[in-house]
């Protein structure tokens, strides 16, 4: 599988211990770390979900080689809907934390004032 990416908050990255796993807040209430194969879905994703919030976001770059956790490729839940660039696509999730060695990049993803995602 080649390069997987997730996007975290700037902030949130920064805030965690150095070599210490990662783990996104939404990770209690979703039992997973959310990322994607592709990085025009996760520009979707980006504007979709978190256009509206504000600060500086990170992509992390992921060997899913790497990863001592469990990776599967699944299906959005709910199901996107016919039509939508998300129709058809399976995201890879992490079940459990993820370890700092299969990081292999951390990028800052820019954004337009607004808050719209330009590039990831």
């Amino acid at each position: 599988m080649a390069l997987i990416h997730h996007l975290v908050p700037a902030a949130d990255w920064a805030a965690l211990a150095p070599g210490q796993p990662y783990l996104p807040a939404a990770y209690a209430s979703d039992g997973f770390i959310h990322c994607t194969t592709q990085p025009a879905v996760l520009l979707e994703v980006a504007n979709r979900f978190y256009q509206g919030s504000a600060g500086q976001y990170l992509v992390l770059d992921i060997d899913p080689e790497l990863v001592t956790a469990e990776v599967r490729l699944e299906a959005p839940v709910p199901p996107a809907l016919p039509g939508s660039p998300l129709a058809g696509v399976l995201f890879p999730h992490i079940y459990g934390p993820l370890n700092r060695e299969a990081i292999v990049a951390v990028r800052a993803a820019q954004r337009a004032p607004d808050g719209r995602f330009l590039l990831v």
